[in-house]
């Protein structure tokens, strides 16, 4: 069978069960709808069906393109994982042979395929594995949770409780206390920070699976996340806390009660996001009892290399410094239009 390629969601699939390459929470409309709009990209989705007509290989891809960096073919930005969902290797193989060739039709530096697991193809060249996925296992209850803490961690959840701290869920009426922790955070860290209109975006994509917990101290918000919870996993995509605020421990109080919160919907698993080994990051994770899972990031590249838009390249590494001492108003106003050309 041809693989089909569809240049929206409109005509979405239906997906036969099971697969040797896993369907992920990436493999759907909803977040492709919701990257497409909230970052002004074009779709495309590939599709290999079988002779019954429903699908049983699926890729969705974004062209993500800009003047300052050029064009990318992405599965899928802003998320961790994407790639093919096949039924088996030969399906998987034809997908990404047409994604290669829809690469070259649409003249792109390369074709990055965000995947779990590795796929054998001649012109995936290159495999980046330096981060891992850190996820959690969770009970069925918080009880059975909080006695898996170590008495570090439970000690420093508790100091959190000393700073008079409470916590709020919402959607889009605290979307702009959670944007406004979320562009300084992200200014602190030297990185253009996402639209508002993403964030919009993913929340009218997922009305019943997309909310945000905002942690105040008084009347400041000064730690805020994105929570999805989806086909049995509860990610959290985007989190931040106010580092003049560190001493509050808020960014454990936050983590805390969103880990319940999954609990409570009914998740297996806690996806904290993608870290490096040994990294602050990954070390935060572990301490909650999350386990390293294999990251592949395949490349088909054109034109250049896939280091070139790292953001801890040589050449990044100054902007980087520059950038965390502009004040967040610019960053706000600047950075949405730079970093939607990033894959």
């Amino acid at each position: 069978m041809t693989v089909e390629i569809l240049k929206n969601t409109d005509s979405w699939p239906e997906l036969s069960a099971g697969g040797e390459y896993p369907q992920l929470n990436g493999h759907s409309r909803a977040w492709l709808d919701a990257i497409c709009k909230g970052l002004r990209h074009k779709p495309f989705v590939l599709i290999h069906c079988a002779s019954h007509g429903i699908a049983n290989g699926i890729l969705p891809l974004v062209l993500v393109q800009s003047m300052l960096f050029g064009k990318f073919l992405v599965s899928l930005p802003y998320l961790n994982t994407g790639g093919p969902w096949a039924s088996n290797q030969p399906v998987a193989s034809a997908l990404v042979t047409r994604a290669c060739e829809l690469a070259d039709e649409l003249d792109v530096r390369y074709l990055e395929l965000r995947l779990e697991h590795p796929i054998e193809h001649p012109r995936l060249t290159v495999c980046r594995t330096d981060k891992v996925h850190m996820r959690l296992a969770l009970p069925t209850s918080d009880s059975e949770l909080e006695a898996s803490f170590k008495s570090k961690l439970r000690s420093q959840v508790k100091k959190s409780h000393e700073h008079g701290l409470t916590i709020a869920w919402g959607r889009c009426e605290l979307l702009d206390d959670f944007y406004q922790v979320f562009a300084i955070n992200m200014r602190d860290l030297g990185t253009p920070v996402f639209s508002k209109n993403l964030f919009k975006e993913i929340l009218t994509a997922f009305p019943n699976e997309a909310e945000l917990c905002i942690v105040k101290k008084d009347s400041i918000s000064i730690a805020a996340g994105l929570l999805v919870h989806c086909r049995g996993v509860s990610e959290v995509p985007s989190a931040s806390s106010l580092r003049t605020y560190n001493h509050t421990n808020a960014n454990m109080w936050m983590y805390r009660n969103l880990l319940k919160r999954a609990i409570e919907r009914g998740s297996h698993t806690f996806d904290f996001g993608r870290s490096s080994v040994d990294s602050g990051t990954y070390k935060f994770k572990s301490q909650w009892g999350a386990q390293p899972y294999p990251a592949n990031w395949q490349y088909c590249i054109r034109k250049g290399s896939a280091d070139e838009m790292r953001p801890d390249s040589e050449g990044k590494k100054k902007l980087v410094k520059i950038w965390q001492r502009l004040p967040v108003a610019l960053t706000r106003l600047i950075g949405p239009d730079i970093i939607r050309g990033v894959p």
